[in-house]
């Protein structure tokens, strides 16, 4: 893991945000599968606003690596989740009035006023007051406040700052500002966000107060085949080693359901990673590695363990030899999006499905690095 790279990227996004605009680093699914803390130490020196979370268990472990920074965790919490996020020191997001009232009974007597985020659906659907409703609930939300609460934010998340067009993601926007005008707190009380990644980068002027990078800091392209999007450092490699080289002949069969066979003598290579470390299944017979700066196909179906490569052209490799199956080797180059690509997924589940017996190795400069 490039962690300049990962610096490098947020800087991009600063940048395209604007000096005034808060940072709010997603983190989440273990920062995106490349390790929270890791990714979080790195970003600290950035003095970002604070993180955003998945969960109240994310966020409580952010408090256990020392982070002080406000956490927000974008999703409904659980009821057996809040007494958790409000001992943590959370800011919640609050999708209903229910929601509110839980986050209410847990932080009364706490000792602290526990802030939360309002979050709006403009048309993602998934969570958040309904734009269409803003009058009654904002009023609602107003009705139901404590000393032991404040309301400090309102959100909402765009579904389509992917697409080729930004029409949706202007129909979201004015829904959005509708409902901004309709609630009972002072705007000036209140951290209004609304960016991604793709927004964050595409529509400056829909920062607002804060924007919430995700797969952009990790160098996954936000918004992929749509021009004038900048394109991220690379931050993760993923590689294994060789552990065994043979010449096989003609007929010789390979992995399970013998999906490859050997039309001519051919030179097969064992590397230790297979589904059960994230290289996907469907990668077998489609996927290629690079070995010694070199393309080469994976052979053969994808196993838990181990995986196949054709060597033929690659004479000198011999085992112990570093295969790289994302990331640059010579002048040869297999981005995340472009493993994503090759099995109808996107980037992001490349990621967050990396195995967690593979040891995660940041790099910072030419001789710091950090294992875990």
């Amino acid at each position: 893991m490039d962690l300049d790279a990962l610096r490098a990227n947020y800087d991009t996004v600063r940048r395209a945000a604007g000096p005034d605009v808060a940072m709010v680093p997603m983190v989440k699914a273990d920062g995106y599968g490349l390790g929270a803390e890791r990714v979080v130490r790195a970003l600290e020196g950035r003095s970002p606003w604070g993180y955003g979370v998945a969960t109240a268990g994310e966020g409580a472990e952010l408090r256990s690596f020392g982070i002080d920074r406000p956490i927000l965790v974008v999703g409904p919490l659980p009821p057996a989740d809040v007494e958790t996020a409000v001992r943590s020191g959370l800011t919640a997001a609050i999708s209903s009035l229910d929601g509110l009232e839980a986050w209410t009974a847990a932080a009364t007597g706490s000792g602290a006023v526990r802030d939360f985020h309002v979050a709006v659906d403009t048309g993602m659907g998934r969570t958040g007051f309904d734009w269409r409703e803003a009058g009654q609930w904002a009023e609602a939300i107003g009705s139901r406040l404590t000393d032991a609460v404040r309301w400090s934010g309102v959100f909402t998340h765009f579904h389509s700052a992917d697409a080729a067009t930004g029409e949706a993601t202007t129909v979201q926007w004015e829904r959005f500002r509708e409902t901004l005008v309709q609630l009972p707190v002072p705007r000036e009380r209140l951290m209004v966000h609304a960016s991604n990644s793709a927004a964050a980068l595409r529509w400056p002027a829909y920062g607002l107060d804060a924007v919430r990078p995700g797969i952009f800091l990790y160098g996954g392209h936000p918004a992929p085949g749509v021009t004038g999007v900048p394109r991220p450092e690379p931050v993760a490699a993923v590689r294994a080693r060789l552990v065994l080289v043979r010449d096989v002949p003609p007929g010789s069969t390979v992995g399970y359901g013998a999906t490859h066979v050997a039309r001519s003598r051919e030179r097969w290579g064992t590397i230790a990673i297979g589904y059960g470390d994230g290289l996907r299944r469907s990668l077998g017979n489609r996927g290629e590695a690079l070995v010694r700066g070199r393309r080469v196909p994976i052979i053969g179906r994808v196993s838990m363990d181990l995986t196949t490569i054709l060597l033929d052209g690659v004479g000198d490799a011999e085992p112990g030899d570093p295969v790289t199956l994302v990331g640059r080797d010579g002048a040869e180059e297999i981005t995340v999006d472009d493993v994503a690509a090759l099995v109808d997924t996107i980037g992001y589940e490349i990621l967050t499905g990396l195995g967690k017996r593979m040891p995660r190795i940041g790099m910072s400069g030419s001789d710091e690095t950090e294992r875990a």
